[in-house]
């Protein structure tokens, strides 16, 4: 319990200490103008309050993945609380904090028009592609999900394909009409039911005297069943993505940039925002060891239960909460997985009317976008399951190698701080790099399966490259500037 309570600490007081650091490098404008305001179309640009920003982006990062991804992950053992605090609080808040407060500052761009913006028009071109690939990935994915899900809970004739029809339908008004409209109604609700559930899981911990086995005392080495087989780096860190660092949750950042009133409000939304994300993974991953009775007995639970964590949610919060908390249980793994479907496809229109030039104010021009965002998603979820999810997560965190380069060259130009992007940039390219190359060819990421050490070079090379071409750029940046004065 202590070192749960010591890790929750932490989380808060680096919102507040190293938040606030970030929030100076970035040298936010309380009185500057933002797109809510100065291009407010009452569609995707409409200015709506702080506390509902904050809910709708926290429901737009987290969905089930703070809860899922920190369940698998808290397999590995006690490093898994440590990459959950620290990859929060130095890489996924300042990932996702820089990615909304840029956006805000170039009136509300969509992440390829940030990307190309810094990095270039061809890197923008890859960038498109790529993050278009993925939020069609998210549609498909959390469809399909939720979909089978209230099929196994509704008469026999309410099939999985007719609940498919049905939320697609819902994805499809989210995405045309206004944001404050759909969106801006039901996000706050939902986005308080999840953090509600967290609290309430977290209070019976604290208050009932859980024993929650963290294993710190007998050192930090891999409890994971599979062993030497599934490294803690990348395997782990791979595996605990939205309660760390998501490159999804920067195609979301630009959509709430779009709503924020004032600049000030930018490390409460979006540096706040991923810090609660982790805030719930922390208090599921103790949960989880707690619940089942430590590492491998949360491992024999998991194996027992075809490696579904939406069964163990369910069982922790009848057990801990009652009807109630078997009511949020339902709640979450269904509503919480549609909100983050709905919210792709909306970003995704945004990104794909950004890159073509399509003004989005009439419903035609907005309906001309989505039917074939619409169409190529249905075609999706007719593929393999394990196939789609073999790649969501690599092209995850992959995207917040985009992400995080462009952000430092946007800070080294604006002669700001840029070690705090470029750090977590290195250790991303250095992860994302290695965990391709190492990652068994059948596996549930298709990679290419070379031994440990050599992936872990590659990964250290493809690092190195990177930093080069950034100190590079940088060095002729500052040769220009000093000419040109």
């Amino acid at each position: 319990m202590i070192s749960f309570l010591v890790a929750l600490v932490a989380l808060i007081l680096g919102y507040f200490i190293y938040g606030g650091l970030v929030e100076k490098v970035f040298r936010t404008e309380p009185g500057r103008p933002t797109p809510a305001t100065t291009m407010a179309d009452g569609i995707d640009y409409v200015a709506m309050p702080t506390w509902k920003v904050y809910l709708i982006q926290f429901l737009n990062i987290a969905g089930v993945g703070p809860i899922f991804g920190a369940i698998m992950g808290v397999m590995y053992g006690p490093a898994a609380f440590l990459w959950i605090v620290f990859g929060t609080i130095f890489a996924g808040a300042v990932h996702d904090f820089m990615s909304g407060m840029i956006s805000l500052r170039l009136g509300g761009k969509s992440l390829p028009e940030i990307v190309g913006s810094e990095l270039g028009k061809k890197i923008k071109i890859v960038m498109s592609v790529f993050t278009c690939v993925l939020l069609v990935m998210v549609i498909a994915v959390f469809v399909r999900t939720p979909a089978n899900l209230l099929a196994t809970l509704t008469p026999e004739h309410l099939h999985t394909t007719f609940w498919a029809i049905c939320i697609f339908g819902y994805y499809i008004l989210a995405t045309l009409l206004p944001v404050d409209k759909v969106i801006g109604n039901l996000y706050p609700v939902f986005g308080f039911a999840l953090l509600f559930m967290a609290v309430g899981i977290m209070g019976y911990m604290i208050f009932n005297g859980v024993d929650i086995p963290d294993g710190f005392s007998e050192g930090l080495f891999n409890r994971h069943p599979a062993g030497e087989a599934a490294p803690i780096f990348p395997m782990m860190c791979i595996s605990i993505a939205c309660g760390a660092i998501s490159g999804f949750h920067a195609t979301q950042s630009p959509m709430m940039a779009r709503c924020l009133t004032n600049e000030k409000h930018g490390r409460k939304v979006f540096y706040g925002a991923m810090v609660s994300e982790g805030i719930v993974a922390l208090i599921w991953a103790a949960a989880a060891i707690a619940f089942t009775g430590g590492y491998g007995r949360l491992a024999e639970y998991m194996s027992s239960h075809g490696q579904d964590a939406g069964i163990l949610v369910h069982e922790v919060c009848v057990n801990w909460l009652g009807t109630f908390g078997g009511i949020l249980a339902i709640l979450g793994v269904i509503a919480a997985p549609i909100t983050t479907g709905d919210t792709a496809m909306r970003s995704l229109r945004l990104i794909v009317a950004d890159s073509l030039g399509i003004d989005q104010k009439k419903f035609v021009k907005r309906l001309l976008v989505t039917l074939p965002i619409v169409g190529l998603s249905y075609v999706l979820i007719n593929v393999n399951f394990d196939i789609l999810w073999r790649y969501f997560a690599w092209c995850n965190q992959t995207l917040s190698i985009f992400t995080l380069w462009a952000c430092s060259v946007y800070l080294a130009r604006n002669r700001k701080a840029y070690l705090i992007t470029m750090i977590p940039a290195m250790f991303m390219t250095a992860l994302c790099v290695t965990f391709i190359c190492y990652a068994p060819m059948g596996s549930y990421v298709e990679g290419v399966g070379l031994p440990l050490v050599y992936s872990e070079v590659f990964g250290v090379l493809a690092m190195t490259v990177c930093t080069l071409f950034f100190i590079k750029w940088r060095k002729g940046m500052e040769a220009t500037t000093s000419v040109a004065a």
